[in-house]
């Protein structure tokens, strides 16, 4: 007969949440603090992060056969890519892929508002109108002034972090109990 494990409480491991916690504030503190370099050295891990997983996919065309070899070759030499550029351009990287971040909600903003807004005269009611009128002025807002929007990038994920972390650290002695 085979032996079963109990499953683990969140008072078991309420150590993860405090962990996790802590570094949300210490990420979320650099970040509101320090934002270029804390921006930077986020960059500086996402190409080293690119640069391996491209590497890895390389070597997945000769090895795995369950995903097709050219999608592991196309995703292979991309993260490469990728990863070189942003290594040897961080600076920039730092500029330019919070601002890609920022256009990217920003089109969805105005698509969601539009479908949205649709929807609220297919029946979605007054609901779906607010909604929709709310997310498309946001995704203009957003793509109407994308370099000063990526700027505050940094700052939001700073106070999300901040918050997270605190909300986590009072949850973890919370279920400690």
């Amino acid at each position: 007969m085979a032996a079963t494990t109990a499953p683990k409480s969140h008072s078991d491991i309420w150590w993860v949440f405090l962990l996790e916690g802590i570094a949300s504030v210490l990420f979320g503190f650099l970040l509101i603090t320090r934002p270029a370099e804390t921006l930077v050295a986020l960059v500086i891990f996402l190409g080293l992060y690119w640069l391996f997983v491209g590497v890895l996919e390389l070597v997945r065309v000769f090895v795995d056969d369950t995903v097709p070899w050219y999608w592991s070759l196309i995703i292979g030499v991309l993260g490469i890519l990728a990863g070189i550029i942003v290594l040897r351009h961080p600076l920039f990287s730092a500029i330019v892929l919070p601002t890609a971040i920022v256009v990217w909600l920003g089109i969805l903003g105005i698509v969601i508002g539009i479908v949205a807004i649709i929807g609220a005269f297919t029946g979605g009611g007054v609901g779906s109108f607010i909604f929709g009128l709310i997310n498309l002025i946001i995704g203009v807002i957003l793509l109407g002034a994308p370099i000063p929007a990526a700027l505050a990038v940094p700052l939001v994920f700073g106070a999300l972090l901040l918050i997270q972390g605190v909300i986590l650290i009072f949850y973890a002695f919370k279920v400690r109990e």
